[in-house]
This record gives C-alpha cells, sequence and structure tokens, in this order.
C-alpha cells in the first residue's frame, strides 16, 4: 500500500487519533475534489478511518506510515472507486427496472435488498483472478460445461475444476 512502511520515517503519526486530527480535514477536501459533494466526502471520509482501523483490528497494530497523505489517499481512492461502481450498478438495475411492466416492479424495500446483493455480487466477483471470474461466469451465466469452457479457453479440464473450486470458496466466504 502507497506510504506504508515498517521502519519510521519523519514525523510519522504514532497512533490514529494524531492520524485522524492532522488528515482529516485535508483527506474530505481531497474526497471533495473527486467527489463534488461535502456529504459523499465526509462519508467516505469517515470510511477511509474505519477501513484503517479493521485492519489495524486485524493486525493488531496501526502500521507505521511513512507519508500519511499518500496512504489516506490510497485507502479513500479504493472506496471512491467502489463508490462509483455501485453506482453504476444501481444505475443499470434501476435503468432494467424501468423495462418491466408496472406489476412486476419489486417494492422500494425489494429494490434496496437486490441493490445489496448485487453489490456484494459485485464485489466477490471483483476479488477473483480474472480466469477464475471468467470460467465461473461462463459456467453460471452462459450455462458451460465445464469441458465447452476448457475448450473455449484452451485449458485443461482440471484447471477450470479448479477455477470452479477456488469461485465457490469466495461465494461461501461472502456468505459465511
Amino acid at each position: 500500500m502507497a506510504g506504508v512502511e515498517r521502519a519510521v520515517g519523519p514525523n510519522p503519526p504514532t497512533d490514529f487519533c494524531g492520524l485522524y486530527s492532522d488528515h482529516h480535514r485535508w483527506l474530505r477536501g481531497w474526497l471533495m475534489n473527486k467527489l463534488g459533494c461535502t456529504e459523499r466526502a465526509a462519508d467516505l471520509a469517515q470510511d477511509t478511518y474505519v477501513r484503517i482501523l479493521q485492519h489495524s483490528e486485524k493486525t493488531g497494530e496501526l502500521p507505521q506510515i511513512r507519508e500519511p497523505r499518500a496512504y489516506l489517499s490510497t485507502v479513500a481512492g479504493r472506496l471512491v472507486y467502489d463508490f462509483f461502481r455501485r453506482q453504476s450498478l444501481e444505475r443499470a438495475y434501476l435503468e432494467s427496472l424501468q423495462q418491466l411492466p408496472e406489476a412486476a416492479v419489486p417494492s422500494a424495500e425489494e429494490q434496496h435488498l437486490i441493490c445489496e446483493a448485487l453489490n456484494e455480487l459485485d464485489s466477490m466477483l471483483d476479488s477473483l483472478k480474472p480466469e477464475v471470474r471468467q470460467v465461473f461466469l461462463l459456467h453460471q451465466l452462459e450455462g458451460l460445461t465445464y469441458k465447452a469452457i476448457a475448450q473455449q479457453l484452451g485449458i485443461s479440464d482440471r484447471t477450470v475444476k479448479r477455477y470452479m473450486a477456488q469461485a465457490f470458496e469466495e461465494c461461501i466466504l461472502v456468505m459465511a
């Protein structure tokens, strides 16, 4: 991750509170320039710090940060990317709903739940290696057999099985 190193750099934040107090305002401004919306920028700035806290809980410590703004902009940039991706997915889903007869349109609550499920699925698919994702989608969406996938992609049946196992493992982890 950009800006992170284990050796102490010049004036690194020594704790989470220092990182927050020293750079929160800058991060909100940086996000405002990316998003054009103060409320969204504030939300994603908070999400950035939450992500850092979650990471430090997993590892048991806040990483020593040599370049705090580079580190924060990397974490926040990923959240911005996820935000725009989610927004695009939701927009496509809502556009598809316009094609349905009025009686078939799900309720607002159902639409919200479907959007959340679509975002989780999209996130899971994005976490897969491209070749694993391609095999998984060919099988699940196109209905191709493992043998047909192997022939189409020029890989062995065994590789297709391995990729499908990896994809299903990721599905199970998401559902857990």
